[in-house]
């Protein structure tokens, strides 16, 4: 998903590495902060395959700075991954949200709506993350308080999420409910 965010991030705007990192870490921060060392042979990678490019800028006050643009191969990437996501990029939290904070750069309603129906697809599917067996459990079945806290909190963000999703689909001419 770093991948996915450098390439998302510099779509709109050419970027140093350092206001890149500081994007990054507003998207995804909270859960998994970007370490210089993780980030620039990130970086070094998708120069390589010709998705960005680096320019040597004089810096304002200090040393030169480089600055990062996406080709327009890099664009192609993009978009084909936000077109094609892994399903992992749709049943983890933290990966769906990265790829959606970039799915606007497909500029393809139908293509969008396709992605967001996967992700409603996965959300409608009965889960837990506790189970008797293989049966998902319920909050209003548990008697540890704090189990039922994480389910009665995920159960209330998956269904605004699935209001979010449906009110979306509709937006982009792709009714859920009428099919």
């Amino acid at each position: 998903m770093l991948e996915l965010a450098i390439l998302g991030f510099l779509y709109d705007a050419s970027l140093h590495g350092y206001e890149l990192r500081k994007r990054i870490a507003a998207l995804t921060g909270h859960v998994k902060p970007v370490a210089e060392s993780t980030l620039y042979p990130a970086i070094k990678r998708l120069e390589k395959a010709g998705w960005l490019r680096r320019e040597t800028q004089p810096g304002a006050v200090a040393a030169p700075r480089h600055v990062l643009t996406l080709t327009a191969e890099g664009r192609t990437e993009l978009r084909r991954r936000l077109a094609e996501p892994a399903e992992l990029d749709l049943s983890d939290e933290n990966r769906w949200f990265t790829l959606l904070a970039f799915l606007r750069h497909l500029g393809d309603a139908r293509q969008e709506a396709a992605v967001l129906r996967r992700r409603l697809a996965f959300l409608e599917q009965p889960a837990s993350f506790f189970y008797d067996g293989d049966r998902p459990v319920r909050a209003e079945e548990l008697d540890d308080p704090y189990h039922r806290g994480v389910l009665t909190i995920a159960r209330a963000t998956s269904r605004a999420e699935l209001d979010w999703l449906r009110g979306t689909l509709k937006e982009l001419g792709d009714d859920p409910d009428a099919k």
